[in-house]
C-alpha cells in the first residue's frame, strides 16, 4: 500500500494498493481527488507499476497523468466512481420529497495518511461538504473504509462478505449526519467505467442459507462481461442490507434496494484519476452505467433513531465469489434429513420381518 507515492503533499488523497502474483499484478487505486473514485487494473506482468505525474494530474488537464508501466502489460481496466448522496423523504399526500442533493465532487476530504495501517491493510477516507448551508453535517461525517486482502477469507463483521486476494472491501459509513425531514432515506449513486469491449450487467441471487448473514438471502452483483458474454472480467457485490450500528447485529439491518442500472447519458462529475487515466477515451469508446442504492424501508425510520448507516460492498477482479453451505451446515442437514430416513427404512425392515415370524407359525395345509 502507497499513499501519495512521489508525492510529499498530504491535501490530496491517492492510495495505490497493489497485489503481485508469479505471473500478474493488479492495481487498486483510491482516491478523493474530485470525486471519490477508484481506478482498477489488471496486467500480465508480476512487476508492474503505477506512474504518476503529479503536476499534469492536478491541473485542469489531468488526462495522461496517470499510468501503469510498461502499458502493453495492461489486460483489463474499469474505474467506479461515487458520485452524489440524495436525500429524500416520502411525505404525505404529496409523495417523494427531494432535498438538496449532495455532490461528493465538492467535499472537503481530511488526510487519508492518518488512518492507513499498512499491517492491516485498511484506511478510511472521511470528509464533509466544503459548504454545508443546511447545517446536516455539523456533527457527522461520510466515509469510504477501505480493506485489502492477503488471501481468501471471509469479514468478520456482517454481513460477513466471502472475499478473495484479487478483491477488496469498501464499506460506505454515514455518522451523525442530522436527516432533513422526518423519515429521511438516502440514495448513493455509483457509476462504473468500461472501456470498449466490455458491458455491465447487474445480478440478483437469492439463496436459502443465510448462516453468514442472518435473515438476508439475496446477493446483488454488478458484473463486467465482455461484449460476447464469454468471461467475467470484474466486478461489485454486495448483500441486501445495511446497517444502523457500528457494531451491526441482525435487529441492525436496514433494507438495501438496487434501483436498476442505467446508461449514463450524462458527464461524470470531475474525477480526476478517472479523466488522468482513461483520457480522451471517457468521452468517446467508454461506456458509463450507473446505479442508484438506496437505504431503508418503507417507513425510512431506521436512521433517525441511530445517525449511523454502513453498507459494504466487495470489488475484485474475475468472477465474485459465492457462497456456499459450511461443513457445519451440511451435516446438521444431512443429520436432519437421513435421521428420518434411516427410521423409516428401520421400520420397514422390523414391519417385513415381523410378518415372516407370523406366518411362519401356521402349519401347511394339505
Amino acid at each position: 500500500m502507497q499513499y501519495n507515492p512521489g508525492w510529499n503533499d498530504s491535501t490530496v488523497n491517492l492510495l495505490h494498493v497493489r497485489a503481485a502474483g508469479p505471473g500478474d499484478s493488479l492495481h487498486y487505486v483510491w482516491s478523493s481527488i474530485g470525486a471519490p473514485a477508484v481506478l482498477l487494473v489488471a496486467t500480465q506482468s508480476p512487476s508492474s507499476a503505477l506512474r504518476v505525474n503529479w503536476t499534469q494530474l492536478l491541473s485542469p488537464s489531468p488526462a495522461g497523468a496517470i499510468w501503469i508501466d510498461p502499458p502493453d502489460s495492461v489486460v483489463y481496466s474499469t474505474a467506479v466512481v461515487f458520485t452524489k448522496l440524495f436525500e429524500f423523504s416520502e411525505a404525505k399526500p404529496l409523495g417523494e420529497l427531494f432535498y438538496p442533493t449532495y455532490d461528493l465532487s465538492k467535499f472537503s476530504w481530511d488526510s487519508l495518511n492518518h488512518t492507513l495501517n499498512h499491517t492491516a491493510l485498511t484506511a478510511e477516507l472521511s470528509g464533509a461538504p466544503a459548504t454545508d448551508p443546511g447545517g446536516g453535517f455539523a456533527n457527522g461525517s461520510l466515509a469510504f473504509r477501505v480493506t485489502a486482502y492477503e488471501a481468501s477469507g471471509r469479514a468478520g463483521r456482517l454481513p460477513g462478505l466471502l472475499h478473495t486476494a484479487d478483491s477488496s472491501q469498501l464499506e460506505f459509513v454515514l455518522a451523525g449526519v442530522a436527516p432533513r425531514g422526518n423519515g429521511s432515506r438516502f440514495v448513493l449513486e455509483v457509476a462504473t467505467v468500461e472501456e470498449a469491449g466490455a458491458v455491465r450487467r447487474l445480478r440478483s441471487e437469492r439463496s436459502i442459507d443465510d448462516e453468514y448473514t442472518p435473515t438476508i438471502f439475496e446477493v446483488l452483483s454488478l458484473v463486467a462481461e465482455s461484449q460476447n458474454g464469454s468471461s467475467t472480467l470484474g466486478f461489485l457485490q454486495w448483500k441486501a442490507t445495511a446497517y444502523g450500528s457500528r457494531s451491526p447485529r441482525r435487529e441492525d439491518g436496514i433494507r438495501c434496494r438496487a434501483q436498476g442500472l442505467q446508461a449514463a447519458n450524462w458527464t461524470l462529475p470531475v474525477s480526476s484519476i478517472v479523466q488522468a487515466y482513461f483520457g480522451e477515451s471517457l468521452g468517446s469508446t467508454c461506456t458509463i452505467s450507473a446505479l442508484n442504492v438506496s437505504f431503508g424501508g418503507e417507513e425510512g425510520q431506521v436512521y433517525q433513531e441511530k445517525r449511523y448507516l454502513s453498507w459494504s460492498v466487495l470489488l475484485g477482479f474475475g468472477q465474485p465469489p459465492r457462497d456456499t453451505f459450511s461443513p457445519l451446515v451440511i451435516s446438521i442437514t444431512a443429520v436432519a434429513l437421513g435421521t428420518p430416513l434411516a427410521m423409516l427404512l428401520l421400520g420397514s425392515c422390523l414391519v417385513l420381518l415381523a410378518r415372516r415370524r407370523r406366518y411362519s407359525e401356521y402349519e401347511p395345509i394339505n
